[in-house]
């Protein structure tokens, strides 16, 4: 899922964020690079801010970093560590992105920009998402976070961007919930097989995967000598989704295999 979507909800609010930030300072530093060497606040500021607006994002995090370091009581001192975890955000360097926001948020819980170090916190977590053959820890964490900013900030930019979200990591879990159950299918583990197109019908009915789960609980219910549950299955399934080839395919497989049985 897309690390190379870095949302334009996400960067749009940090920039206003940022030259909002800077309307008081100086203009940019020289050119060495200027971590660790103290420094007046205006100036590590500015000098962290034009590294990131030349896209030496790593470079910026530590300045911005610094700044926190060294004028720890500084109102610059807020506004870097957002910087922060938006730099490292950029850099795809994500765990350091979740944790400067994180810490932001336990500093400034009631921050004004606290919205956004959630929805920084949500994207970082999404943009890790593997693809459905390898564990999805990530995804359910990134589930939580999208969740988590939906419900706090049900009115912003950043919640409806997190719901749209939500939708695509719902259908990545019900992926894999659907991979898992084809793998038991085909080693015969029927009941196993059951249990996950269940989970897919009952925790994820919206997404793409319901109507070949609705199949697949066709298929190991009549291997585990249910056709009544086979027929039912089937007929939920022409019932939601009657031009599909799902139902074409359970309707011949009931029609074969469970003539004249109906549905429990």
């Amino acid at each position: 899922m897309q690390s190379k979507l870095t949302s334009r909800v996400a960067v749009a609010a940090l920039a206003a964020f940022a030259f909002g930030s800077l309307s008081a300072c100086a203009g940019g530093g020289g050119e060495k690079d200027v971590a660790y060497v103290a420094r007046d606040v205006e100036s590590l500021y500015a000098e962290a801010q034009r590294r990131l607006d030349k896209g030496n994002t790593l470079q910026a995090a530590a300045l911005f970093d610094e700044v926190e370091r060294q004028h720890p009581y500084s109102p610059w001192a807020r506004r870097a560590q957002l910087m922060s975890a938006f730099s490292y955000y950029i850099a795809r360097d994500y765990n350091k992105a979740i944790t400067n926001a994180q810490r932001f948020l336990s500093i400034h819980p009631g921050n004004k920009d606290a919205p956004y170090a959630y929805y920084l916190i949500a994207l970082s977590y999404y943009e890790q998402i593997s693809d459905v053959n390898r564990d999805q820890k990530i995804t359910e964490q990134a589930q939580t976070a999208l969740r988590e900013v939906n419900r706090r900030f049900p009115q912003s930019e950043y919640a409806a961007d997190a719901r749209l979200k939500l939708d695509l990591v719902a259908d990545h879990l019900a992926g894999k919930e659907m991979e898992i159950g084809r793998h038991y299918q085909r080693s015969g583990l029927w009941l196993a097989a059951d249990l996950r197109f269940r989970n897919v019908v009952e925790k994820f009915q919206t997404t793409s995967h319901t109507p070949e789960a609705l199949y697949r609980l066709t298929e190991s219910s009549l291997a585990l000598g249910l056709p009544e549950e086979a027929v039912k299955y089937a007929a939920v399934l022409g019932a939601n989704y009657p031009g599909s080839e799902w139902y074409e395919r359970a309707f011949k497989l009931v029609e074969k295999r469970a003539e004249g049985v109906t549905a429990s």
